[in-house]
Formats: C-alpha cells, sequence, structure tokens
C-alpha cells in the first residue's frame, strides 16, 4: 500500500512541474506588443483596424481574423497569405507573443 501512495505522489509532483513549466512559457500580449508595434503595426494599425485596405477589410480584432487558430496565424505571419508578405525577423517566442497581442485586440 506505501508503494501505491509514494507512487501516486511522484506522479503528483510530475505532473504539477509540467503544468508549472507550461504556465512559464505562456505566450504574453504584453511582450508580444512592441513585436507587433515594430512588425505589423505600419499595415495593420495600432488597434488592428488596419492603415491598408486589405487590412481594413479583415481587422485583426475581427471574427474573421479571431477565428483563425494560432497555427494559421502563424503561418500567415511566417509564409504571408493573400497580399500579405512574410513578416521577417518574427519567430520563437516572439511569434506566439505577436499572436497572443492579436488575440488580445478581439472586439
Amino acid at each position: 500500500m506505501t508503494m501505491k501512495i509514494q507512487s501516486l505522489v511522484v506522479l503528483i509532483a510530475v505532473v504539477s512541474m509540467a503544468g508549472s513549466a507550461q504556465l512559464a512559457q505562456a505566450a504574453s500580449a504584453t511582450a508580444g506588443q512592441p513585436v507587433y508595434k515594430a512588425k505589423c503595426q505600419m499595415c495593420h494599425g495600432a488597434d488592428g483596424s488596419g492603415n491598408l485596405p486589405k487590412a481594413k477589410a479583415n481587422p485583426l480584432g475581427g471574427a474573421t481574423v479571431q477565428a483563425k487558430s494560432d497555427a494559421d496565424l502563424k503561418k500567415a505571419i511566417t509564409a504571408g497569405t493573400g497580399t500579405m508578405k512574410p513578416v521577417a525577423g518574427v519567430a520563437g517566442a516572439d511569434l506566439d507573443n505577436v499572436i497572443a497581442f492579436v488575440r488580445s485586440l478581439k472586439k
């Protein structure tokens, strides 16, 4: 019986540490804002409403963009989509953070 309890305690500890690691790696809209400002704002506007006709047609806070998966947004940013060219220099944590910032624009 004590072996089962020890195994259970070890399992709980491992699951708890894994959950803590995920929280530490969670994307941050706050960290994404300066990346957005440097790489995206010139076309999409400070509030995501768009500075260019195509960007205005699909505001980042609107339902169409917000319905996209994070994977779809990553692909659009890194590979481009439609008239949008790939965004150079946005990868890893910066990419996750800028997506978190785009999510924060939801209307």
